[in-house]
């Protein structure tokens, strides 16, 4: 994900007076002691919020929609993780004997803006899939098997079915990716955000042979590329997407949208979870000659796919070779936003670009269509700069 620069002075915003917190307990003022719970923190929430998690973990593993065929077992871990360990670490058992020279991979991110719309709409157990999205699938583009993935969630207020869902939605997330879910953070931090306000970021480790390591320096002109379409927006461009919707155009999240299949409310698509794709990349590295693997992230697939080419070749991709959902349209439509703003932002439809050997291209969007995946051939590699055109229209439906 992109990150943000900060504000030139001109731009920047007064910081807000400080209010008046409802958090804090005046009683406790006139009193000759206090407690960190009459500063807005409860550290009694903490055995409610470990309670609560350990009563979700039996009924995880029923949401298959993201990744096509069994997902296999409930649990979000590996057989490498020491169980009961580690009172303040959690601890990962790495065995390197398959390995020749291993090169650990590793990913930090967080959700964004998408966060806002979760707290608004207070549905909660499907962001920490995007979390894990963001941090496994950057991991496997290096062709690294994500390891574990751990989690940071900081909260305005401790509220445990709400942080439950949270973290329930990463060790699904985990669980879809094929990672462990090695444990994580919950903050309550009452004086920096609201009570229903959270934040959310993690980081994830994975590992290769060195040998094995996907990207430019094995491209070569004439191997196609491949699309692995996108469940929606995924977890980028949420600013643009609030501004158009919710500010330009006044949109309701709880609007049915009759451009949307089954009836969808704009909020339930805007929290469509992110497609996670590492399992099923993995998969796809024993079958076929890949060359490289682009997520696409903010920047869209032009400025990812860059990322993985060579200076002296380009990337040409065919618009016509797909059509991008309607929340795509809608978001152009009602914010007025040109083409390559939009390209520049979004995925468009395309959440993962792997790049295979031509021989293998069809045989690369069976395998990968065969796993429940919208796989299609979108374009080449041809000689060039190290650039990436998009070119034609979009098919229209």
């Amino acid at each position: 994900m992109t990150s943000v620069s900060a504000r030139p002075p001109s731009q920047r915003r007064e910081p807000r007076p400080e209010p008046e917190s409802s958090t804090v307990d005046k009683e406790a003022l006139h009193r000759r002691t206090v407690s960190y719970a009459s500063s807005g923190v409860s550290i009694h929430a903490r055995p409610e919020v470990v309670e609560a998690r350990a009563e979700r973990a039996p009924r995880l593993g029923q949401e298959t929609a993201l990744r096509g065929g069994d997902l296999g077992g409930t649990a979000a871990t590996r057989s490498e993780v020491l169980e009961g360990a580690g009172g303040f670490a959690g601890l990962f058992r790495l065995g390197l004997g398959r390995f020749t020279s291993p090169v650990l991979a590793t990913s930090a991110d967080g959700v964004g803006p998408k966060l806002s719309i979760a707290q608004q709409m207070d549905i909660h157990d499907t962001i920490g899939v995007d979390l894990v999205a963001m941090v496994a699938d950057d991991i496997v583009t290096s062709g690294a098997e994500p390891l574990f993935v751990q989690y940071y969630l900081t909260c305005g207020e401790v509220v445990p079915e709400r942080v439950t869902g949270v973290v329930g939605g990463v060790r699904d997330g985990c669980r879809i990716a094929g990672c462990a879910m090695l444990g994580g953070e919950t903050a309550e931090h009452a004086e920096v955000l609201r009570p229903h306000e959270y934040d959310l970021s993690g980081s994830g480790v994975g590992v290769v042979d060195e040998e094995r390591l996907l990207g430019a320096h094995r491209v070569e002109v004439g191997d196609a590329v491949v699309a692995l379409g996108s469940s929606g927006l995924h977890a980028n461009g949420y600013g643009l997407v609030r501004h158009a919707l919710l500010g330009i155009a006044r949109m309701r999240l709880d609007r049915v949208v009759e451009e949307f299949d089954n009836q969808r409310t704009l909020g339930e698509e805007l929290l469509t979870p992110t497609r996670i794709y590492a399992k099923d990349c993995l998969d796809l590295l024993v079958e076929a000659e890949v060359r490289a693997l682009a997520h696409v992230t903010g920047g869209g697939v032009a400025a990812n796919l860059e990322r993985v080419l060579p200076d002296g070749m380009d990337g040409v991709v065919e618009r016509s070779s797909w059509r991008p959902a309607p929340i795509f349209d809608l978001v152009a439509r009602k914010g007025r936003i040109e083409q390559a703003e939009l390209e520049a932002t979004f995925n468009m439809g395309v959440g993962m670009a792997a790049i295979v050997a031509p021989e293998d291209s069809e045989r690369t969007v069976a395998l990968l269509r065969g796993r429940g995946h919208d796989a299609w051939v979108a374009g080449e590699i041809t000689e060039g700069t190290g650039t990436v055109q998009l070119v034609g229209s979009h098919t229209r439906g």
